[in-house]
């Protein structure tokens, strides 16, 4: 956290207490990942920005699709390399590692994609989700019909332009607010 102990650089304090079903998602986070994450934290001010932030994340990042869950943080990872967003490259980062079981994998694409050992069907989900961060309105039909012609669906195309658009808004809010990740990711599954 930052060192205020504030999850943002904003002065918005979580509602306290909890609503109950927000205390239960919030122990599940401590259950599962030994903390809670700060983006949820900074959310908690306002227990209906929370659940639509949450409902957004789990349909794009945990519902069925035909992306693997590795494939959706690879996206998460390389939108926020190109945004050049702390928090996400930090916690997304970690998910990489813990999905794909290899550090470097995370690293590479918080560096530089290219460099990564990824599959060439990978590899033109990343392309076509940096050149969506860059400049989304240059997507022509050949960028889809090249997703097409490596093996991805319309409804996986969905998918990539929905995870690379979630994560370039997200990344604008966490850096405008100055979002500072936990200090638990930065040595998981390393």
């Amino acid at each position: 956290m930052s060192e205020d102990n504030q999850p943002t650089a904003l002065d918005l304090p979580m509602v306290d207490p909890l609503p109950e079903a927000t205390q239960k998602y919030f122990d599940i986070c401590v259950e599962k990942l030994g903390m809670v994450p700060n983006v949820l934290k900074a959310n908690a001010f306002n227990i209906e920005k929370l659940n639509a932030f949450t409902a957004m994340y789990n349909d794009l990042m945990l519902a069925d699709s035909g992306l693997s869950k590795l494939e959706r943080e690879m996206i998460a990872v390389v939108v926020s390399s190109i945004n050049s967003c702390y928090y996400c490259l930090v916690a997304h980062g970690a998910a990489v590692r813990q999905l794909s079981g290899d550090p470097k994998l995370g690293e590479m694409l918080v560096m530089n994609y290219r460099v990564a050992n990824v599959t060439g069907k990978q590899r033109a989900m990343l392309d076509f989700a940096v050149k969506m961060t860059k400049e989304s309105a240059a997507i022509e039909e050949p960028d889809r019909q090249l997703l097409r012609e490596v093996g991805f669906s319309d409804r996986d195309i969905w998918d990539i332009a929905n995870v690379a658009g979630f994560y370039n808004m997200s990344n604008r809010v966490a850096s405008a607010t100055g979002m500072w990740p936990n200090d638990e990711y930065h040595a998981q599954f390393r």
